[in-house]
């Protein structure tokens, strides 16, 4: 049986998970605390009920049959855009009216792994080390990858994700790194590399359960997944590096990602990692540490 890995995000100077239950999390970004939905909290919260008050915004989901809506409550007049350190890079944080915020600080190990790979590359070939990054969002794979020493070409089907990506590769200082920003449908961006005959040594993506390209090109993961993986696969080079999926609101198991990736095992050797993205919990004298599932990976590697 495939042993499952967990990632863990660990508490740092610019973020910290500071409490989670009843759906709920408590993060701390630089100077400020917010408090967002997560419905993979079911546990019973540790902090007393005045700190979870004390937050600078907190996402509310209103559900009643009189009103329906959701949005921030801001309740620090400051808050409005700032930045923060975080694996070696610096991201723009902002709450959007999706209750994102600009970064996944559960990608932290995923982020490093990239980089030990791509720096492994570099450091026994010469030739260009080339990744894809689709679904790219705010940026945080391509820049770790860039920073590394990869080319990287980042897909997006928003413009509002592109610009803000581009804002956190100029806050980290590799605005001058050869990144590719393409606003773009997955799907459609694949089948003409395809069609070029574009290869490339690393693929990332991390596709939403449902979206929409810049041209309302629809994305629904139970019907188009699967194919986009397959067309994937015909772009990766004649000795890939890696093929990292991550996954966090579709519902799916890491072994049914592993199952997708078996085929580069038995066309180019390698092997296959999978596991659950975690953030710990910031300890808590006399409590046991916590871990809140963020989603999962499978990556495979050579």
């Amino acid at each position: 049986m495939k042993e499952l890995n967990v990632f863990i995000t660990k508490s740092g100077p610019d973020y910290e998970l500071l409490d989670s239950g009843l759906g709920e999390k408590l993060e701390r970004f630089g100077n400020f605390v917010l408090s967002r939905p997560d419905p993979q909290a079911l546990w019973a919260k540790r902090l007393d009920l005045e700190d979870w008050k004390k937050a600078d915004a907190k996402f509310v989901r209103e559900e009643s049959s009189a009103k329906s809506g959701s949005g921030w409550v801001i309740r620090n007049k400051e808050m409005d855009r700032w930045s923060i350190d975080f694996a070696g890079l610096k991201f723009n944080i902002k709450p959007t009216a999706f209750k994102h915020v600009g970064i996944f600080p559960e990608q932290f190990m995923n982020w490093r792994g990239l980089e030990d790979k791509v720096k492994g590359k570099k450091e026994s070939d010469d030739n260009s080390f080339e990744v894809l990054n689709l679904f790219g969002y705010t940026g945080g794979a391509t820049l770790a990858c860039a920073k590394a020493g990869a080319k990287v070409v980042h897909v997006d089907g928003s413009k509002a994700a592109i610009t803000w990506a581009k804002e956190n590769a100029e806050l980290s200082g590799l605005a001058d790194k050869p990144i590719r920003w393409i606003l773009d449908d997955a799907r459609s961006f694949v089948t003409r590399e395809i069609k070029r005959g574009r290869k490339y040594d690393g693929i990332i993506m991390d596709p939403p359960a449902f979206g929409h390209g810049p041209e309302n090109e629809v994305w629904k993961i139970e019907e188009h997944f699967l194919a986009l993986v397959e067309d994937c696969k015909k772009i990766l080079k004649d000795k890939p590096s890696f093929f990292l999926i991550n996954g966090d609101s579709a519902g799916y198991s890491a072994i049914a990602y592993e199952n997708i990736l078996l085929s580069l095992v038995e066309k180019y050797g390698g092997s296959i990692e999978v596991g659950e993205l975690t953030i710990q919990e910031k300890e808590i004298k006399g409590k046991e540490t916590r871990l809140l599932p963020c989603g999962i990976y499978a990556r495979w590697a050579i």
